[in-house]
């Protein structure tokens, strides 16, 4: 059970960064990246009728840290996915979510086998790989792609979202989800005002943000139960296998090319998460 709802977290976050990061293109991906919080939120509020829970003041608090979290991430994501390829940012940010939490759970008293050391060990030069671009047709030499900084910034974010979502107990229900999206959403504005870029929603086109919030606040739930019943290093890893999703759907749909030391990257990093998975 914990393995079938952290792949449809996969899936649903995959498909939340496509929708997202295509318009993000188009309209102010910050304006996109605050009304996906309103998409999840209402998602989640909507769980809320239907279930119970009694979440206490750690719970709470636990939903504040995955909030600023997940508004970090989403943020960095969305720029990244605006101003790079879905390629690069996609793969690089869901590398960066995966360590995170791996780290968090072995400091809880998990114990990964060796498959998961060397899964890590794999995933740091196809980060490095996965991130260069070509030039005039051929790689350049050690060149860092457009919106790698971005990519590890929104890896760090949505790692301490999954860390931080995992300490919330089975008991509390989903109506600290609720909390954790309007702290993001908060987040996102903070950000999008230090950076002095503008996050009102003005063009029509920012109302996809709702859609990719909706299938994000669906992944995030599905996410939160599967660690309920599996562990923290295993779970975090497969819902990390996001963007693998999101790289599909830009190949397929937006014909995105991806380069031969990209592929080989792209290959590294789907086998260390398989690794870390299997482990």
């Amino acid at each position: 059970m914990a393995i079938a709802l952290a792949l449809l977290a996969a899936v649903a976050y995959g498909l939340s960064d496509f929708v997202g990061g295509f318009f993000s293109q188009r309209v102010s991906p910050w304006a996109v990246a605050l009304l996906s919080q309103f998409g999840g939120g209402l998602l989640v509020l909507t769980l809320t009728l239907v279930t119970s829970g009694s979440p206490t003041r750690t719970d709470l608090a636990w939903c504040v840290v995955a909030g600023l979290g997940n508004g970090f991430g989403t943020a960095f994501l969305y720029r990244g996915l605006a101003s790079g390829r879905m390629g690069v940012v996609a793969p690089v940010s869901g590398v960066g979510a995966a360590l995170l939490p791996v780290l968090t759970g072995l400091l809880g008293g998990e114990r990964p086998a060796v498959l998961v050391w060397i899964g890590i060990a794999l995933a740091l030069p196809g980060i490095w790989l996965v991130s260069r671009e070509p030039v005039d047709g051929h790689a350049s030499a050690g060149g860092l792609g457009a919106g790698l900084a971005d990519g590890v910034l929104a890896g760090l974010g949505f790692g301490t979202l999954f860390a931080a979502l995992a300490q919330v107990p089975e008991r509390a229900g989903f109506l600290p989800l609720a909390l954790n999206q309007v702290v993001a959403a908060l987040t996102v504005v903070a950000i999008a005002s230090l950076l002095r870029t503008p996050w009102l929603p003005r063009e029509p086109l920012a109302l996809t943000g709702l859609v990719s919030g909706a299938l994000g606040g669906l992944a995030m739930g599905a996410f939160l139960v599967a660690t309920h019943h599996g562990y923290l290093s295993v779970t975090a890893v497969i819902a990390s296998l996001y963007p693998a999703f999101t790289v599909l759907l830009a190949a397929t749909v937006l014909r995105e090319h991806v380069h031969r030391a990209q592929a080989v990257g792209l290959g590294l990093c789907a086998v260390a998460v398989a690794m870390v998975a299997a482990g």
